[in-house]
């Protein structure tokens, strides 16, 4: 994926999943995904796309939470089982 991938209204389905470890110095390895599914409760603490500052939310487990990330922070993330939409 690309950054002009990164469209307003892009509803299609994903097309991979990966595996994300959280990292608080590395982007994601196949580039910011579409969205992110979040297996067990917690919180995940992520920099968008298009953002340069972290953003924690709380979320509960199953949630699939539908924005374009390009990291998930280790510091502060506590959810577990998170997965990168592509």
């Amino acid at each position: 994926m690309t950054m002009t991938d990164l469209v307003a209204g892009n509803t299609a389905p994903g097309r991979s999943l990966r595996a994300v470890t959280p990292n608080d110095s590395a982007d994601l390895p196949d580039g910011p995904c579409r969205a992110l599914w979040v297996n067990t409760s917690g919180v995940v603490s992520v920099i968008a796309a298009m953002d340069d500052a972290p953003v924690t939310m709380t979320v509960v487990g199953g949630a699939l939470l539908p924005v374009y990330v390009r990291r998930v922070l280790a510091t502060n993330t506590t959810a577990s089982g998170i997965l990168a939409v592509y």
